[in-house]
């Protein structure tokens, strides 16, 4: 509430600009830059079955873009999230040939994705309005497309 006397201006309102919505970006990446960018569709979360299907995509891109360094074995980071850690994805990552390196909880050391890629994406697109979900899409890969690989390393 406002005390005001009877003859002054009403305050003006300002509109809120309808957001373009949130959505989930998954991005694996290694230190030579971006390997995969997948965008969980509005409406769904991320299980299991569709974290498998993700790293089999993965796979598939790891033959295509690094074939020189998949005849090692893949080391494999990612948090502790469900989907993470359910035993299907944990097959599917054995049946892959990824081995997955133990992410403690509460290590930042680990945690590159939160403390070095994501905290430049969202420098970069912070105060920035946008009216569809493709411009944040564009925004964003173009950001990430622009960085040079000692960033990725």
């Amino acid at each position: 509430m406002e005390w005001w006397h009877s003859g002054s201006p009403r305050p003006k309102k300002s509109r809120v600009q309808k957001s373009a919505g949130k959505f989930l970006a998954s991005i694996f990446w290694d230190q030579d830059g971006i390997l995969l960018i997948d965008y969980l569709p509005k409406g769904q979360t991320i299980k299991a079955e569709y974290y498998s299907s993700l790293l089999v995509q993965l796979k598939d891109i790891l033959k295509e873009k690094r074939h020189w360094k998949f005849t090692k074995r893949v080391l494999f980071l990612h948090d502790n999230a469900p989907a993470h850690l359910a035993l299907a994805t944990q097959k599917k990552l054995a049946y892959l040939g990824f081995r997955c390196l133990y992410h403690p909880p509460y290590y930042p050391d680990l945690a590159s994705s939160d403390y070095h890629l994501f905290p430049g994406l969202k420098k970069r697109l912070k105060c920035r309005h946008f009216a569809s979900d493709v411009e944040v899409i564009t925004a964003a890969e173009t950001w990430l497309d622009g960085q040079l690989s000692e960033f990725f390393f």
